[in-house]
């Protein structure tokens, strides 16, 4: 009989944040970001565990009292990702979907896609984009855009706007995208990803799915359909209020 594989949500949370301090526990219509990331993460119908992965004590004791399972890690983690692998090394899980704690709209399906998806052979890493339909989206810094080859895995990374159009009228006409702050991986591959050399392009971009593609390896990204967007700055805490008032 073949077993089931493990699914575990990780919601990596850290304080200092250097755009926006504190960004995890600023409030949004009444509740903590990071409350809103874990309530709809929880909606998942196909996890097995959740946790919240933080190196702060007080994101640790307000997640506590909203009913996350906590689990403590260092300060040295560089990446969400790393302080994925440092959560769960020692817990049994085959497939992990990271939901990043700044994506407080990533639906539950969205997270059941990814879970679905590494379930195929030959898959160790997928992440998720939408189409920008947003010129501003387009060319602001903190949306990172995405570049796709014919196969669905991406051909790169960046806060710049790719693909850059030589004709400036193709850039209403194209369509383009951005990512979407989750990622599934195999533990395996979790693993692997540790281990691998920060490379040039992962500096420069501060984008740590970067060290994937400089490895050598892929990363599978499907298009779905989304409207909501990461918390970075003050602008978009207030965007957010607007967002979840109108909805």
């Amino acid at each position: 009989m073949i077993s089931k594989k493990k699914n575990v949500i990780v919601i990596p949370a850290r304080y200092a944040s250097t755009r926006l301090p504190g960004k995890s526990l600023i409030e949004i219509n009444g509740k903590p970001l990071i409350q809103w990331v874990f309530e709809n993460a929880m909606k998942s119908q196909l996890k097995d565990e959740i946790y919240i992965a933080t190196d702060d004590k007080r994101i640790m004791e307000r997640a506590k009292a909203f009913g996350a399972d906590v689990i403590m890690t260092s300060m040295d983690c560089s990446s969400g990702t790393e302080r994925t692998y440092e959560a769960i090394k020692e817990k049994e899980a085959d497939i992990i979907v990271n939901v990043q704690g700044d994506e407080p709209f990533i639906r539950y399906d969205m997270i059941d896609i990814l879970f679905s998806e590494m379930k195929k052979k030959r898959i160790y890493m997928a992440t998720l984009c939408c189409k920008i339909n947003d010129i501003s989206e387009f060319v602001d810094p903190n949306t990172v855009k995405v570049v796709l080859n014919k196969k669905g895995y991406a051909l790169y990374f960046s806060r710049s706007p790719i693909p850059y159009f030589r004709n400036s009228s193709d850039t209403q006409k194209k369509i383009v995208y951005k990512h979407i702050g989750i990622y599934g991986y195999t533990k395996d591959f979790l693993k692997r990803y540790i281990n691998m050399k920060r490379g040039f392009l992962e500096e420069a971009e501060s984008l740590e799915q970067l060290r994937v593609l400089e490895n050598g390896y892929k990363i599978k990204v499907l298009i779905t359909e989304y409207d909501g967007f990461g918390i970075d700055t003050k602008d978009d805490l207030k965007k957010a209020e607007k967002y979840l008032k109108e909805r």
